[in-house]
């Protein structure tokens, strides 16, 4: 399978890694680049743009959204 993964914060990356790990092509993005580096350095594709992870998936597309719920 190969999935999109837009942020990239604990609870992301750990889904990317573990995806990854089952043989999963992950093309991934984050406002952080460097938490796009840091999961490049795993396997996973990066992506500097929502655009540019659009562009590395096949269609059809799926992409998964981690963000956060924006309360403390």
């Amino acid at each position: 399978m190969e999935i999109g993964m837009i942020g990239l914060g604990r609870m992301g990356a750990n889904m990317t890694e573990r995806l990854q790990q089952a043989g999963h092509r992950v093309v991934v993005h984050d406002i952080n680049s460097a938490a796009v580096e840091r999961m490049a350095v795993l396997g996973a594709a990066g992506a500097t743009s929502i655009e540019g992870l659009v562009r590395q998936l096949r269609p059809p597309r799926a992409i998964w959204l981690m963000v956060p719920t924006g309360t403390k």
